[in-house]
């Protein structure tokens, strides 16, 4: 669609040194000030002297994707981008040539001036995570697309905090044989203790935090309550849980208890910073379930610490001498000390393999039991994409349940080697270790061992 012409106040040329910044800050003072207000002149891009011509193209926000997710306009012509936002998070339009819009809420809508197109220009969503979900947009001539004008293959900054490996991030490296400085102290994988309560109420706070998740490696995580897992939540069959979700990131996030079966559509919604909600589940079946946070995509979200457990006991569960949680995942890292990298998440390529979110913690720090005493141990598979194979070296397993289902009892003949969880899955295991010595326990997919996914029992 083509709007009126509009003479501009003053000739499009290129603009130099501190012409060029003051020139663009302005621009951005204005579109925060007033999201419907268009500039008077047009920005030049590319060079291109302004034909006198103005385009107006409506452009869609929703399902992660701009629509359409690329514009063409003759050479030439300024354009103005008419963004309407028609998913439930904020979306904003980053364009490489200097303009952008402010974060636009679900359901409303701003105006964008492009300037005078005269080549190539990429955009994107500058949220984290989104533009490598997806959200790109490329204003064309119409000649062969490419690179966007001014923006290079190096900067994720402006890319929102992608941090993809292919475009140049740096990351850490983990040594998953180095071991921890002297004052490291482990995660206590003990379960809790199942509360009398039928009743539990939780604040769960969005937290963004550097963590040490390695031996000198740190990395900003998203997490619930600062830890990554979460906490371990406990409770029966017919229990109800009531979940206040504060949101003190920088970005909007939710939250899915799998435990709870009820429709997504606002208990799952994503908040924004500053925001709150209540999620409120009774327990109907037993388990270790997952919750995570729900908000697209899913995939940096959990991979970058949003998860954790929800123990739902079997009904008569017998005490036993002890009772660890441990819950496995993966660490895709991105530049030292900021958040996870989303392309290594994508293609599959974790950094380390996890038990409790630090890398071979219990290798260092033995989980304990005394001669002939029974072990219970909860494994759940946070993922977000590697399979789990849980294996105690030296021991058997008489006594299985997964995923709601007993396969396996004291008194039955036969014993298990592995516990085996896709992601999203858990159960737990039990076993009574008779002579005294160190047990190692593991993912038995060896590669993801060896990344990490390794601990020791200590029976002394």
């Amino acid at each position: 669609m083509t709007v009126p012409d509009q003479a501009p106040s003053a000739p499009a040329r290129p603009m130099g040194g501190v012409a060029t910044g003051l020139a663009l800050v302005l621009v951005a003072v204005l579109l925060g000030l007033a999201a419907e207000r268009v500039t008077t002149a047009p920005i030049a891009a590319a060079t291109a002297a302004w034909n006198g011509h103005t385009t107006t193209v409506p452009v869609t926000a929703e399902g992660m994707r701009f629509h359409p997710d690329i514009v063409t306009v003759p050479a030439g012509d300024r354009l103005i981008i008419e963004l309407t936002n028609k998913d439930r998070r904020r979306h904003d339009l980053v364009l490489a040539t200097g303009p952008k819009t402010p974060m636009v809420a679900g359901g409303a809508a701003t105006r964008l001036d492009a300037g005078v197109i005269g080549g190539d220009v990429a955009g994107w969503c500058s949220l984290p995570g989104h533009r490598l979900a997806g959200m790109r947009l490329t204003i064309t001539t119409g000649a062969v697309v490419g690179v966007g004008v001014g923006v290079g293959v190096g900067q994720t900054a402006a890319a929102g905090h992608d941090h993809a490996t292919a475009m140049g991030s740096t990351a850490a490296t983990i040594d998953p044989m180095a071991a921890p400085a002297p004052g490291f102290v482990a995660r206590d994988a003990t379960a809790p203790v199942p509360p009398n309560s039928r009743v539990h109420r939780l604040e769960l706070r969005i937290q963004e935090v550097l963590r040490e998740i390695a031996p000198g490696v740190r990395q900003k995580m998203w997490t619930f309550n600062g830890t990554a897992p979460g906490p371990v939540l406990r409770g029966r069959i017919g229990d109800t849980f009531d979940i206040t979700l504060i949101n003190d990131g920088s970005t909007e996030h939710g939250v899915d208890f799998h435990a709870g079966a009820l429709a997504p559509d606002e208990a799952m919604r994503p908040i924004a910073p500053g925001q709150r909600l209540t999620y409120r589940f009774t327990a109907s079946k037993a388990g270790i379930w997952m919750y995570h946070c729900s908000t697209m995509p899913m995939l940096l979200h959990i991979g970058n610490g949003m998860y954790g457990a929800v123990i739902i006991d079997p009904p008569d569960l017998p005490a036993v001498a002890h009772e660890y949680v441990l819950v496995q995942s993966e660490l895709y890292l991105g530049a030292d000390g900021d958040i996870g990298d989303l392309a290594k998440m994508q293609a599959d390529q974790p950094d380390a393999v996890v038990f409790n979110g630090y890398v071979a913690q219990y290798a260092h720090r033995p989980l304990l039991a005394a001669p002939g005493q029974r072990v219970r141990f909860w494994v759940l598979n946070a993922g977000p994409n590697r399979s789990s194979a849980f294996h105690v070296v030296g021991a058997h397993f008489d006594t299985v349940y997964r995923e709601g289902q007993w396969q396996l009892r004291p008194s039955d003949p036969g014993a298990a080697q592995v516990l085996d969880l896709s992601p999203a899955s858990g159960g737990f295991v039990e076993t009574v270790l008779t002579a005294p010595g160190n047990y190692p326990f593991l993912s038995h997919v060896m590669i993801d061992a060896e990344r990490g996914a390794r601990g020791t029992i200590q029976v002394r």
